[in-house]
């Protein structure tokens, strides 16, 4: 599995909605699911960005597909992070010349 992380700005219909997004939160776990995918954890953040989540999906097709259906309920609009542990940038490291 593959660690993402998704830097997420609410939309003007997701701040209309705002007092339920613990509940939408909670209810993308499902949807990763249907993707292979894990929702690791979801911070609200103040700032550049509103909602920084980590998911944990088996490829990048599948971590685009989750994050595009998410964004067409219309409210979020997020940019989606690969993510390196130490072990594997340290792999990555090793195949330069």
């Amino acid at each position: 599995m593959a660690t993402y992380i998704t830097l997420t700005h609410l939309t003007e219909q997701g701040m209309r909605s705002i007092k339920d997004t613990t509940k939408r939160a909670e209810a993308l776990q499902a949807v990763a699911g249907k993707f292979g995918a894990k929702l690791r954890d979801v911070y609200w953040t103040f700032g550049q960005y509103d909602i920084v989540t980590i998911i944990d999906a088996p490829d990048e097709q599948s971590a685009v597909a989750f994050g595009l259906t998410i964004s067409a309920a219309g409210n979020t609009r997020s940019e989606l992070l690969r993510a390196f542990t130490g072990a594997e940038m340290q792999s990555v490291l090793g195949k330069m010349g």
